[in-house]
């Protein structure tokens, strides 16, 4: 085993860990989990990663700008799920159906909704003429950089506006200029937002800014007045346009959150592929849309962590006709029918699912079985939908048990989001041979079909980031806890220390801090078995007894 002394301090372990065991040796490094920085960044990246993190999740208020109608005081409110990711947040478009087209009521403030306000007065409400509204959850802004990265030509290859493939799927690209290119430049394939109508994070970022927290910017330099009405836009902004200014480095919020999302990691998939799942996910359709693996381009001025990466996000970033989930809404080219086929990075952790949020509360199962329903009887998702319905039983397990591998962590076997003893019991249980379709691929960290010692060493890792420390020995013998554990060696409390070794307080039986008649009356009733040893010579004898009485009183007391 590599590291084998596994004795020395926690950076040296994980020094270790992340490159002589796995760089050096063959097995892939750890996926990085949601919500972190893209693995291999430099400190330069890292530091902005950070302080564009900082800016997400900082409210404004209205001496800085906020307002006077928005949604939201900072991104962080809507993308919760982790920071960055999904959340359960909603916003409201609205607009009016006039003979069959739709209108956004911009001079009434259409088509967002901004539902908040910095007072009473300032606030919007949806007007009498709107005779559509419509629901949007907050999408994942999940490795944007990475989004960003991929080719329009990529993109457009997999369109087919005329169905020429007869599947009932007719794709398009959402052709778009983003707000920072000139009015002569070329449109770019559209991939961020429900309706495809963002191409660039930056414009992202600048349309959200302004739209969803009032802050006017470089890129969006006007103020949405509420409702439409000047007069009141004028007597509730406070702040002089724009809003965002540069910080003391330079940068202003705008180009911090820019920056924090483009460095975002993919989310893990774990294990990384194999499943039969994913097979029935294409024997009924679903890739045809949800389209599982792209690769990054190579751009001169693009980041090394960028470039030329593949990412598997599960989407086609295609404008579909979703029949009965459409949302009315026409957004630029996208019509009232078309919504992009949203990604599914990270899918496990998202509630509520679909741009509705129809699919909402429950277990997993119910949520993602309600959302593939939903895409029938009509529309581009209804093949899908009614193969799903055609599913046996263990077919319909497999997919879902797939689906549910789209955001989950390595070695975190009970889902909690930290990989602890917990989460080392059930990987000793699974020492041996695994398949990918077998739970104890959770642990597999390599998928190569075995449990062994390697895959230990990445759990080490995993323990080590998520913050618990692996390099704990309780007796001084030279081998970790977990190392005795992972071993064979007992730990029935699951508190990550082997039950044979002797604590600061080895008297006290019933583990409540303290050695008093509870533990002299334990220790009579198991004399003349191990049960109550405390010398180590195997019986519950007058040593122990001279043990227990000589500790008497508080633990450490």
């Amino acid at each position: 085993m590599a590291c084998e002394s596994l004795t020395t301090s926690l950076t040296a372990l994980t020094v270790c860990l992340t490159t002589t065991a796995f760089a050096g040796g063959g097995a892939p490094l750890l996926q990085p989990k949601a919500g972190d920085p893209l693995t291999g960044i430099s400190k330069v990246q890292l530091a902005h990663f950070i302080a564009g993190r900082v800016a997400y999740s900082t409210p404004f208020g209205p001496e800085t700008g906020l307002g006077p109608a928005m949604n939201k005081s900072n991104c962080q409110s809507c993308h919760s799920n982790p920071v960055g990711g999904w959340g359960p947040i909603a916003v409201t478009r609205f607009g009016i159906d006039n003979k069959g087209e739709f209108s956004p009521l911009e001079e009434l403030g259409g088509s967002l909704l901004q539902a908040l306000a910095i007072s009473d007065s300032c606030r919007e409400v949806i007007p009498p003429e709107a005779t559509v509204t419509a629901t949007r959850m907050t999408n994942s802004s999940m490795a944007f950089g990475l989004v960003e990265a991929i080719p329009d030509a990529a993109i457009a290859s997999h369109e087919d506006p005329s169905d020429s493939n007869a599947d009932g799927i007719s794709g398009r690209v959402h052709w778009v200029l983003p707000l920072e290119s000139s009015p002569t430049s070329p449109l770019r394939a559209g991939r961020f937002g429900w309706k495809a109508q963002v191409a660039t994070v930056l414009t992202f970022s600048a349309d959200a800014t302004r739209n969803e927290m009032g802050i006017t910017n470089a890129l969006v330099s006007t103020e949405t007045a509420p409702n439409g009405d000047m007069a009141l836009l004028a007597a509730c902004d406070l702040v002089a346009d724009p809003e965002d200014f540069a910080d003391a480095e330079g940068f202003t919020f705008v180009e911090r959150v820019t920056e924090f999302q483009r460095l975002l990691a993919q989310p893990p998939q774990t294990p990384r592929a194999g499943m039969t799942g994913e097979v029935v996910f294409h024997s009924i359709g679903c890739a045809n849309c949800h389209i599982a693996q792209w690769t990054t381009g190579n751009t001169p001025g693009l980041e090394s962590v960028i470039a030329n990466k593949t990412v598997r996000i599960y989407s086609d970033f295609l404008l579909h006709d979703m029949g009965l989930l459409a949302d009315g809404v026409q957004d630029g080219d996208a019509n009232e029918q078309e919504l992009r086929t949203p990604t599914l990075w990270n899918l496990r952790t998202r509630d509520p699912m679909l741009h509705n949020g129809l699919a909402s509360g429950g277990l997993f199962a119910d949520r993602v079985s309600l959302a593939i329903n939903a895409h029938g009887p009509f529309g581009e998702g209804a093949g899908a939908a009614a193969a799903f319905a055609a599913l046996s039983e263990t077919e319909r397990g497999q997919l879902i048990a797939f689906l549910d591998s789209l955001g989950r962590n390595e070695f975190d076997f009970d889902g909690n989001g930290i990989v602890d003893a917990v989460d080392l019991s059930t990987l000793t249980a699974c020492i041996g041979s695994s398949t990918p379709d077998n739970p104890c691929a959770i642990g597999d960290l390599d998928q190569s079909g075995l449990i062994n010692d390697g895959d230990f060493l990445g759990f080490l890792a995993a323990a080590a980031r998520d913050g618990v420390d692996p390099t704990a020995d309780c007796d001084g013998d030279g081998t970790v806890d977990f190392a005795e554990i992972f071993a064979g060696a007992p730990d029935v409390d699951l508190n990550g220390i082997p039950d044979t070794c002797p604590g600061p307080c080895p008297a006290d039986l019933t583990g409540d801090g303290q050695v008093n008649a509870k533990d002299l009356a334990i220790m009579l009733n198991t004399w003349g078995t191990p049960a109550s040893d405390l010398d180590g010579d195997g019986t519950t004898a007058g040593a122990d007894l001279s043990l227990l009485l000589g500790t008497w009183g508080p633990c450490g007391g």
